[in-house]
């Protein structure tokens, strides 16, 4: 939302009858409960949850309309834990359970929950544990927490799983489409950034695989190559199978929440943007899925954004009309968060003058 206040300050400045309407926006990683609750009058729930190394920490979820919204990375997410405590060995989903355990128990049973931002790699079953299915190895002994102990994984129980899972409808909003396995999978992208080095991706890798054998033959089907079945560290497989959950498009999940056509209604211009925009953008990042929407209503599009990478024209083929860059000299990264508010400030005052140029054109 403050990023909308301040494009808008900048906006005002050349257009100042303008309307503005300002719509928060997240594609299902940190800020999207904060995002949607802002901008569609939700409400923010306090609950206690473990994080991903077990700790008792203050969490939340967020409420709409009799819907309950969630974001992993609130319990179980990366910026949670200190550099040096990042291990995908041990860390766990079970907060992530917690949370959607909640909002079961709250009486929510329609759900979304976003899942990016992961610090985990157990498939989902610490999720799952915390939801009452139990997992054992051959020796009949319950497996600790974490992605490692996977690896002894000989059969799982769903006796005690709460009933409240049967009535609910389960929505996943997530932006990767990665597969369980292989070198685009779980492990083997994702796990460097959550503290694996090359041997540890290789035990993380194989432990997923015996747990994908596992949890195959006990629902009969195979499940490791479904798109997302990898991402949030294979929680997406484990939200399916123990969820029964539907993956979708992190933004196109967000923006029909927010019912986001509608509130276009009128409008002349659309503004979005993101940190750095480049070729990947095109890959179900928020730009895009805005843009997107915007053109099925003929509304140009403008993205306001930090950094303008490699293949970013590519953008321009998926609803983008142009794009302006928040710099306007060349400096260090710490410098340019540093003045974040008067750099995107300027940035559309910047742009709405170009704007201007081009509605006086017009009229010659």
């Amino acid at each position: 939302m403050r990023v909308a206040e301040l494009i808008e300050e900048g906006a005002k400045a050349v257009f100042p009858e303008a309307k503005f309407i300002k719509i928060p926006i997240a594609d299902g990683g940190e800020g999207t409960v904060e995002a949607l609750t802002s901008g569609l009058g939700g409400e923010i729930e306090r609950v206690r949850a473990q994080d991903a190394l077990g700790r008792s920490i203050d969490s939340f979820y967020g409420t709409l309309e009799g819907k309950a919204v969630l974001e992993m990375a609130a319990a179980s997410g990366l910026p949670l834990l200190a550099q040096s405590e990042r291990n995908p060995l041990i860390t766990s989903t079970f907060g992530t359970g917690q949370l959607l355990l909640a909002a079961l128990k709250a009486g929510y049973r329609d759900i979304t929950i976003g899942i990016g931002g992961s610090a985990t790699n157990d498939g989902g079953a610490g999720m799952a544990r915390a939801l009452g299915y139990r997992f054992f190895d051959a020796e009949d002994r319950e497996l600790p927490e974490g992605g490692a102990a996977l690896a002894k994984l000989a059969r799982l129980d769903d006796s005690r799983v709460t009933p409240l899972l049967q009535e609910a409808r389960v929505n996943v909003a997530c932006d990767v489409d990665n597969p369980l396995l292989g070198p685009s999978g779980a492990s083997a992208i994702y796990g460097p950034q959550k503290g694996a080095n090359e041997a540890v991706v290789e035990e993380l890798e194989a432990a997923l695989t015996n747990f994908a054998n596992v949890v195959e033959r006990w629902k009969g089907s195979e499940l490791r190559n479904i798109p997302g079945a990898g991402a949030a560290g294979g929680l997406g497989l484990g939200l399916m199978v123990f969820c029964n959950a539907r993956m979708g498009s992190g933004i196109n999940t967000i923006l029909n929440l927010m019912d986001f056509e509608s509130q276009l209604k009128g409008a002349h211009l659309v503004i979005t943007g993101e940190g750095r925009i480049d070729g990947q953008s095109i890959r179900g990042k928020v730009p895009v899925g805005v843009a997107s929407r915007a053109k099925k209503c003929g509304i140009p599009v403008l993205a306001i954004v930090g950094d303008i990478g490699a293949d970013a024209k590519r953008v321009f083929q998926y609803g983008i009309d142009s794009i302006m860059s928040t710099m306007d000299r060349a400096m260090e990264p710490v410098e340019a968060m540093a003045r974040s508010s008067e750099t995107l400030r300027d940035a559309a005052q910047r742009a709405c003058r170009i704007i201007r140029i081009g509605m006086k054109i017009a009229k010659f």
